[in-house]
């Protein structure tokens, strides 16, 4: 019971993270590409309940941000200014999910106000980490998707036809194992156009992470086919007739479920950290699109690591979604996959 709670609460809490950022511009201040160019590299805006007085307030309040005289860098706060934060405010204009126009915004305020700083053009931090996690996670899931289908595939015809398919098919996989996939991922997108648009980009990417990661699950879902077609129950199936898609189809790959969705936990976090190493060395997917690995991108400059702490950010961003899936991946070996994940 208490593995069941504890799978049930990180799903939920995965669920509930992937809707916020699903959800990015209902959840974000502004559009990500808008800039200001007053503002660049501003520091996180701190958000009070208490006046310089000592009053205290309903409505969450920040004091707007100046540049400190004679300092081309440095802020300090304007105390004469209130900027309270309002909820559920008209703003920039975004499509929820893709597709519905909206304007609704959770919070916003009168004037300008950056909860994670601004970046070196002035764009608000926290809109561009919620947005960029988009392409990301975006990245990860469909990238997965197809290395599992390919691995689905190419694993249960080397299973069940066995003989020199399996020999050919288990030969290539164990050739994509030997190689080392970070390098193979530079090399095959180097090799590739760099000026693409930000689609034809992000769906290279995809296509690329995903044609490189079947191998693993090819070989986990060749083994419990093996295993499936010699039951009692696949041989008395086939004594009666059944033709071998129907084997497959009714009596073995159910069995793989579990592989699959343990594979699935383990190989997002993997694949949206390939999309972001790509991205942050000007491989993936490139500006003015945010992605959490462009956003990082500016981090390379010993200017902004030393200065702009809050610069790193998004790569905070990337932890609760890390320990969520690997916690998720742990549960579902508990639950009954193989250990020899």
């Amino acid at each position: 019971m208490n593995r069941k709670r504890a799978f049930t609460m990180l799903f939920l809490i995965l669920a509930a993270l992937h809707l916020i950022i699903a959800c990015a511009g209902f959840f974000a201040t502004y559009n990500p590409e808008e800039q200001n160019r007053e503002l660049p590299f501003a520091p996180p805006m701190r958000l009070r309940f208490f006046d310089g007085q000592g009053y205290l307030h309903a409505r969450p309040f920040a004091y707007p941000l100046r540049l400190r005289e004679g300092s081309f860098d440095e802020y300090e706060e304007d105390r004469a200014v209130k900027l309270p934060l309002h909820f559920f405010v008209s703003g920039a204009r975004y499509r929820l999910f893709g597709f519905l126009p909206m304007r609704l915004h959770l919070i916003g305020a009168e004037a300008q106000v950056h909860l994670a700083g601004t970046d070196g053009l002035g764009r608000d931090l926290f809109s561009r980490i919620l947005f960029g996690g988009q392409i990301s996670i975006l990245a990860g899931l469909l990238a997965t998707g197809l290395a599992l289908f390919f691995g689905w595939c190419i694993g249960a015809a080397a299973g069940f036809y066995g003989g020199w398919i399996d020999e050919i098919l288990m030969r290539c996989a164990e050739l994509f194992l030997a190689l080392p996939w970070l390098y193979l991922l530079f090399a095959l997108r180097a090799f590739l156009p760099l000026t693409l648009s930000p689609l034809h980009a992000f769906f290279l990417v995809v296509g690329i992470i995903g044609a490189v990661g079947w191998a693993r699950p090819a070989r986990l879902v060749r083994g419990i086919v093996l295993s499936a077609k010699e039951r009692e129950y696949v041989r008395a199936a086939r004594g009666f007739g059944a033709s071998p898609f129907y084997l497959l189809w009714r009596h073995i790959l159910p069995q793989t479920r579990n592989i699959l969705l343990t594979q699935a936990a383990i190989l997002i976090p993997q694949y949206v950290l390939a999309e972001v190493t790509l991205s942050f060395l000007g491989l993936g997917v490139p500006e003015p699109t945010p992605s959490w690995g462009n956003l990082l991108s500016s981090s390379q400059q010993y200017r902004v690591l030393a200065s702009y702490w809050w610069m790193l950010l998004p790569g905070f961003a990337l932890v609760p979604f890390f320990l969520g899936y690997l916690g998720l991946a742990s549960s579902l070996q508990e639950q009954g996959a193989p250990s020899n994940i």
